[in-house]
């Protein structure tokens, strides 16, 4: 794990029960959405390297974003 993922999940507030068992946990919500723009880049990570190992070159998201918009998608 990198160091901003550690950064990140260091501010994690725990809830527990009567025996002190930690039962769930609590995040910040700017620090979720961080947590999640992570994973989906980490997700959009291994798309590109599955396209280039099938010897496909990936498509850049700005051009993908014109193109869908020059088609009338919203994005």
């Amino acid at each position: 794990m990198n160091t901003a993922v550690y950064e990140l999940i260091e501010t994690a507030a725990f809830v527990v029960d009567a025996e002190g068992q930690k039962k769930a946990v609590m995040l910040d919500f700017s620090i979720w959405e961080e947590l999640l723009e992570l994973l989906e880049d980490i997700e959009d990570s291994a798309e590109i390297d599955s396209i280039r190992a099938i010897g496909e070159m990936p498509i850049a998201w700005d051009r993908v974003k014109t193109e869908l918009r020059a088609d009338g998608v919203d994005v």
